[in-house]
């Protein structure tokens, strides 16, 4: 749609974890396709994670990476 620094508020609902093992942040904030790999942020800005999908057939069940888990993955190439 062409709109840029876009905004949502959500609650974050808990921590989810898969039968793989692997966390996620649930979360009923916006997630659509072109907006994933934004940040989850609080009121002051701490960045709690990276969103990154929806359950399907739902509406407003939203998951994001653990902000702990993107460094674990990513650290080499950030520093």
């Amino acid at each position: 749609m062409g709109l840029r620094h876009t905004v949502t508020s959500g609650v974050f609902s808990g921590y989810r974890k898969r039968k793989d093992g692997q966390i996620f942040l649930q979360t009923d904030a916006a997630i659509n396709p072109g907006n994933s790999g934004g940040p989850l942020i609080d009121e002051n800005g701490f960045v709690y994670g990276v969103n990154t999908m929806i359950l399907r057939g739902t509406e407003g069940i939203g998951f994001a990476i653990p902000i702990e888990k993107v460094y674990e993955e990513f650290s080499s190439s950030l520093f």
